[in-house]
């Protein structure tokens, strides 16, 4: 038999790992409304399925003040496990060691985590509560950064990757969570920000607070750099797993089917859209109804909220849906908007999952704020992520689609697979108003009664290019179809395109207008 001391030696380290900086640092975290490392896995991953890497893995940084001998692990929790019985691959720094800083050996560990998950084709799921860099190892520590952002990249479209901020992430560790798909931040505690206060007000003399900077409120409403925001790390973590319900395992793989038993709800879409074209009403109500068992994931609630975007199912099948917001600037298109739609089409397209555009749209919100914010430029990467989406591509127009903005929301000569309209669409090239302003401005200017000319040019404009006939007669629709025909239309058409191949030109890449 052996001598009970190798036994009791083992025993010892995997204690110290578990506990990390120890109890005194473990009941600080816990003061803040803060899990440790190891619980926020658990809380994460299925029970029992965790599986750590390199737990004894230290820093080997030969440098005068480094204590990370003292604590094996180095300040981040590796490993895999299942989430619904699907594999997931995770690190989770542990701020009670080191501030849970970026050391060599803590990003090596991170590195081999994030290949381990590209070479079994499995999500990645990054844990953040990190002073960013540790000082101590200087270059060391800033390289084991670049490894990770590189690793970052590297993923990127390969498989699923998550970023969840539970506490400050700091410097340029916080590009690492910019890298990745979705970024879900705990209200209170998260922060993500370059320079934090003290740099701030040295580097420019500016006060402000590490919350002003980067806290969940900035980055959800202001910013655009979260998608999911919740008041604890339990529910931040229940949503990661709620997100990966939707999500294919990576990109070789077609988007993870659930059955599920929906009542058709699609008769009381009409009550839902007003047919007067400058009733505003909430987009949301619609998706819920097309959707499997009315529900919906929505990414980015709180910014750019005059588009909405997330995820449902159809028939069991995940779909990613674009949807013009009228409560909002009346549903135009802006700068911000153009944008958060463009990279969740790109995430989907990634992943194979089918995009449904729900349009309802007046045009590009004009004015000399947006033209000077770059709106032809960053409008733009809209109409470039729909037209080089590959998946089944569906678009419902609502109500009105106008001009560029048309163009933009998926239409059939941006690659639309299958394009429906209601009875009560509008597409043209621009409001009726607007259009007899300016085809009929002499008749107009020369008549006794401007206004009721304006009323009666403005009837027949509209009854003559404003309805869906016409835009069906000259192909630009496939289809008029009444709302409660809405749902099986929908899934008829994700389905007949399932097994779509498109052939793109031999090219190294396109260039998106970043």
């Amino acid at each position: 038999m052996w001598d009970e001391k190798y036994r009791k030696e083992l025993e010892e380290k995997r204690d110290t790992i578990r506990r990390g900086g120890g109890e005194e640092r473990i009941k600080k975290q816990h003061d803040k409304n803060k899990l440790t490392a190891m619980e926020r896995i658990e809380a994460l991953v299925d029970e029992g399925s965790f599986v750590a890497f390199e737990s004894l893995h230290i820093s080997d940084v030969p440098v005068s003040g480094s204590h990370s001998k003292d604590h094996p692990g180095d300040g981040v929790i590796t490993g895999y496990g299942m989430i619904n019985g699907r594999q997931v691959f995770v690190s989770s720094q542990d701020f009670t060691v080191m501030g849970g800083t970026i050391s060599k050996g803590n990003s090596d560990k991170i590195c081999r985590i994030i290949q381990l998950a590209i070479d079994h084709k499995a999500p990645y799921i990054s844990i953040n509560d990190s002073g960013g860099a540790r000082l101590d190892e200087g270059l060391y520590a800033l390289n084991g950064c670049s490894a990770i952002l590189h690793a970052n990249v590297m993923a990127s479209g390969v498989i699923p990757q998550i970023a969840v901020v539970l506490g400050p992430c700091a410097g340029v560790a916080s590009y690492s969570p910019a890298l990745m798909d979705f970024i879900i931040m705990q209200k209170d505690n998260g922060q993500m920000y370059l320079t934090g206060p003290d740099v701030v007000r040295t580097a420019i003399g500016q006060e402000t607070t590490a919350d002003e900077l980067g806290g969940s409120r900035v980055h959800m409403e202001k910013s655009g750099v979260a998608h999911f925001s919740y008041e604890d790390d339990v529910n931040c973590l229940a949503k990661v797993r709620e997100l990966l319900d939707y999500l294919p395992q990576s990109f070789e793989e077609k988007p993870y089917w659930k059955e599920y038993m929906n009542i058709d709800d699609s008769e009381h879409l009409e009550a839902l859209v007003p047919d007067n074209t400058r009733k505003p009403y909430d987009v949301r109500p619609v998706i819920f109804t097309i959707a499997d068992g009315g529900l919906f994931l929505e990414v980015q609630r709180d910014y750019a909220k005059n588009i909405v975007v997330g995820f449902v199912r159809i028939g069991g099948q995940s779909v990613g849906v674009v949807a013009n917001q009228p409560r909002e600037l009346a549903g135009s298109l802006d700068a911000k908007s153009s944008e958060k739609a463009a990279r969740f089409i790109r995430f989907c397209d990634a992943f194979r999952i089918p995009l449904l555009a729900l349009v309802d749209v007046p045009g590009y919100l004009p004015g000399l704020e947006m033209e000077t914010s770059g709106v032809i430029r960053r409008g733009a990467k809209l109409l470039y992520a729909f037209s080089e989406a590959t998946v089944p591509k569906i678009t419902l127009i609502l109500r009105k689609a106008y001009g560029g903005a048309y163009l933009a929301m998926n239409s059939k000569s941006l690659g639309a697979d299958y394009v429906f309209a209601w009875p009560i669409a509008q597409i043209a090239i621009m409001s009726a108003e607007g259009a007899v302003g300016i085809l009929k401005r002499r008749e107009l200017k020369e008549s006794d009664d401007p206004e009721a000319l304006k009323e009666k040019f403005k009837k027949e404009y509209e009854e003559e290019y404003y309805n869906p006939y016409y835009a069906a007669s000259i192909g630009l629709i496939d289809e008029v179809i009444l709302p409660e025909e809405t749902r099986e239309r929908i899934l008829q058409s994700i389905e007949a395109f399932q097994n779509k191949e498109v052939s793109i030109p031999v090219r190294r890449h396109g260039n998106i207008p970043l």
